[in-house]
């Protein structure tokens, strides 16, 4: 491709030909901000602070969708665009809910950062009506604030074209535009699967999930409760961001440590439950395929996932595994194997999960995930939540000793780790599958076919004699697009797909550290994260889930074997084929 050579403030720069003037200023580390802009999502110009001056032209232009041609002057920081830009905030937070210091999102919101930047004053805003501080906190995992919207449609932009959900969008018009569900419905009554993407990219604190941590605290402070934690693989990888470590930092010994100073009376590792998933998942992959079960097999450790299952492709439930996912499945053993061997009642349990997933919020509430006569999982917080807890008991995390976790819930595999990544379930499941079948060690455990953050990534392997056919699919709408093969008939002749809702799976969960809009545009997130758990798994001397002797020891002293009577009762789950809310009216 042929480069466009521009000026950008008198410095010459050469871009390739078809660039926007933002991306030809990000070549020349200049940032000119934004606030709507997300690259290939939602690039619609809409909010005005990337106005430039391009020379030659009667009016200022925005940068984000303007296209670069050859000898082009650019000026980003003129009087005059500055005045611009001001002027926009200004009229933006005429109509804000400016109540900063009890928003969520105070000291780590694009808006905030933004006003600061520009030197806007508590004063000078254009007066007149504001919209009302109405909030939806129907849905069981987050709520939405609409006086602190600024309409930048990041959250529609994510819903709809990332996610191919599209439950809300813009209500109304002019003045009265407002982000909504249609019909003004409760989120909780829309097709919303709980992802979370849409709180991920909101630059402000409109959007939030729901904040259990004030139940968290009650339950420690109950003396009759036994609190026990148990901490997903993606959140080692996304929770030092909170405290200003780079992105692709591994905090799991802090992490750790910091759980015990809050109070918990046990910390567990979810990479022992993803280990215990596996063991289920491979067997009953193995069973279908060689007893003539319905394939391909879906993975089923994504709530989010499972839910657009449910509503969107209700005749093809019965492809998903009956596994519940390595959270549910590790409560559930807490409350049942690790209850009888302390000599606790179940019903004293309390049950916490940290998890990079709002979705995980809902998981809890689902019928079928109580096996042993009470939830399986009682309280799930994102790691946003657990950073929140921390900084709110005034732990210094940056000083904390690396710590291990507890036994014996404390050893996974990196085959567990890998479950946070896109492809990580079904290599992991690869693993003991392919030795399982062929009773012989593999002689290289990455399957790369499988890696990276790709949208929709297939392979086949040659196992025992017969070709196996996969299928990797992260982000909705690449799941869509998988299903509607298999419902047609062209996928048939695979056996095993592996789906996570957040593009890039957990790692880039709805429940992970926010990270503003120029970070998540120039930087691949996903991939450093993802890094983590790879790096964790390539150091361990223990990568496979079978190996695991903990999870031996599981089956030999209380389960049986996989996918035995006991096994399926307390791990397997079942599904609901959902009816789709059409937004009809009478």
């Amino acid at each position: 491709m042929e480069n466009v050579n521009i000026k950008i403030n008198g410095l010459a720069v050469s871009a390739p030909a078809g660039s926007t003037i933002l991306d030809a200023a990000r070549l020349a580390g200049i940032r000119i901000p934004t606030l709507c802009f997300m690259k290939e999502i939602n690039e619609i110009g809409a909010c005005r602070m990337c106005v430039v001056e391009v020379k030659g032209a009667r009016s200022l232009v925005t940068a984000c969708v303007y296209p670069v041609n050859e000898g082009m002057e650019v000026f980003t920081n003129t009087p005059r665009v500055i005045e611009s830009r001001k002027k926009t905030m200004q009229l933006l937070l005429s109509n804000h809910n400016r109540s900063c210091l009890s928003c969520v999102r105070s000291g780590a919101c694009e808006f905030q950062t933004m006003a600061v930047e520009l030197g806007i004053e508590d004063e000078g805003y254009y007066d007149g009506d504001k919209t009302p501080s109405v909030i939806d906190d129907s849905a069981v995992h987050m709520y939405r604030d609409n006086s602190k919207c600024i309409l930048c449609r990041r959250c529609t932009a994510v819903c709809e074209a990332t996610q191919g959900i599209a439950c809300i969008g813009a209500n109304h018009r002019g003045f009265k535009t407002d982000i909504g569900s249609p019909f003004e419905m409760p989120l909780a009554d829309t097709t919303c699967i709980h992802c979370g993407q849409c709180i991920a990219v909101c630059p402000t604190g409109a959007l939030s999930e729901r904040d259990d941590t004030a139940k968290v605290i009650a339950a420690l402070n109950d003396p009759s409760k036994t609190v026990v934690v148990q901490t997903a693989p993606s959140v080692r990888a996304g929770l030092g961001e909170e405290f200003g470590y780079p992105i692709g930092t591994n905090v799991d010994g802090k992490m750790v440590a910091a759980l015990r100073r809050i109070g918990f009376d046990q910390v567990f590792n979810t990479d022992w439950g993803a280990d215990l998933t596996i063991m289920e998942e491979a067997n009953e992959l193995i069973e279908r395929v060689t007893k003539g079960g319905v394939l391909p097999m879906f993975t089923s450790c994504s709530p989010g996932w499972v839910k657009f299952c449910e509503n969107y492709f209700p005749d093809l439930t019965e492809h998903l595994s009956s596994c519940k996912s390595p959270a549910q499945m590790q409560g559930a053993m807490i409350k049942s194997y690790w209850a009888q061997k302390k000599g606790i009642d179940p019903k004293d349990i309390v049950m916490v999960d940290v998890m990079p997933c709002t979705a995980k919020k809902f998981e809890c509430t689902r019928d079928d995930q109580d096996a042993n006569g009470v939830p399986d999982v009682d309280i799930s917080i994102t790691t946003r939540e657990l950073a929140k807890l921390i900084k709110g008991f005034a732990i210094d995390f940056t000083i904390l000793p690396d710590e291990k976790f507890d036994d014996p819930f404390g050893i996974g595999s990196g085959a567990g780790t890998i479950f946070g990544a896109t492809g990580g379930v079904m290599e992991a499941a690869l693993r003991t599958a392919v030795e399982t079948i062929t009773g012989a060690e593999l002689p290289k455990l990455e399957f790369d076919d499988v890696r990276g953050t790709k949208g929709i990534k297939t392979a086949s392997y040659e196992v025992g004699g017969m070709t196996v056919k996969v299928c990797v699919a992260s982000g909705l709408s690449n799941a869509r697009e998988v299903m509607e093969k298999v419902r047609n008939g062209e996928m048939n002749d695979y056996q095993f797909i592996e789906i996570m809702a957040c593009p890039g799976g957990c790692v880039n969960g709805g429940g992970q550290p926010r990270q503003p809009g120029y970070v998540r545009d120039t930087v691949d997130i996903r991939a450093l994260r993802a890094k983590v758990l790879y790096d964790m798994d390539n150091s361990e001397s223990l990568r496979k889930s079978h190996d695991n002797p903990c999870i031996k020891a599981v089956y030999d002293e209380y389960l049986g074997k996989p996918g035995g009577e006991k096994a399926h009762h307390l791990l397997h789950t079942s599904y609901v084929k959902r009816e789709i809310n059409n937004y009809t009216s009478d």
